[in-house]
């Protein structure tokens, strides 16, 4: 069975910086995409960045300049540095991967890990 297990979120100051983690876990044969996405209270989910098993990354323009997408493909792991904080980045944020297991070619969510930016 697997899993995307998500750490690193918690309260930061503006302008600070946090690093989120995500490992994926199982009888795993291949992982394509994997991405971050965050949802803040009354808004939809939204795509915060992807990037490829080949490294190829894709930014939200708005955060650009900002947040950083990166894996280690030996450590099935997706992380998103995410520095200049700013309150309206304060969401739940969630790991996505599309992962080909025994369970067949299944697009997987994380439980989600809080961000709160506030002083």
């Amino acid at each position: 069975q697997v899993q995307l297990v998500e750490s690193g979120g918690g309260l930061v100051q503006p302008g600070g910086s946090l690093r989120l983690s995500c490992a994926a876990s199982g009888s795993i044969f291949r992982i394509y995409v994997m991405g971050w996405y965050r949802q803040a209270p009354g808004k939809q989910r939204e795509l915060v960045a992807s990037i490829t098993s080949g490294g190829s990354t894709n930014v939200a323009d708005s955060l650009k300049g900002r947040f950083i997408i990166s894996r280690d493909n030996g450590k099935n792991t997706v992380y998103l540095q995410m520095n200049s904080l700013k309150p309206e980045d304060t969401a739940v944020y969630y790991c996505n991967a599309a992962i080909i297991s025994t369970d067949g070619t299944v697009n997987h969510w994380g439980q989600g890990t809080q961000v709160t930016v506030s002083s």
